[in-house]
């Protein structure tokens, strides 16, 4: 068998919506809140990403009008997460590793003798 036969893996993307279906949370929305809680700033936060200052800046606006409540603070000439924002970052990262343990699971039981 080649390294390409028999080398498949399951993937899934998870995030949260609101009724309308604009995004709340996600991988995504993750990573932002990882860097300004890393590197204390939206502005380090989007250059750590690779992404615009406005852009950081509307996605955490846009959860937090979603959510009605706030995700980050001003602190000093930076930035802080505020307490739920850290409790979506280890909730989110508890339901994505059940997730792909169950989709590990089930892909084994299910689909991976038919991919062989």
């Amino acid at each position: 068998m080649t390294e390409k036969e028999g080398d498949f893996q399951i993937r899934s993307k998870l995030w949260i919506e609101d009724a309308e279906g604009n995004v709340v949370f996600g991988l995504g929305r993750y990573r932002i809140l990882e860097a300004i809680d890393r590197l204390g700033s939206l502005h380090a936060a989007a250059k750590d990403l690779h992404m615009s200052y406005r852009a950081v800046w509307c996605r955490v606006r846009a959860s937090e009008e979603r959510l009605g409540k706030p995700l980050v603070t001003r602190q000093g000439r930076g930035s802080a997460l505020t307490p739920l924002a850290l409790r979506l970052m280890k909730q989110f990262r508890r339901i994505q590793s059940v997730v792909e343990k169950e989709s590990d699971d089930i892909y084994d039981d299910l689909m991976s003798n038919h991919l062989s």
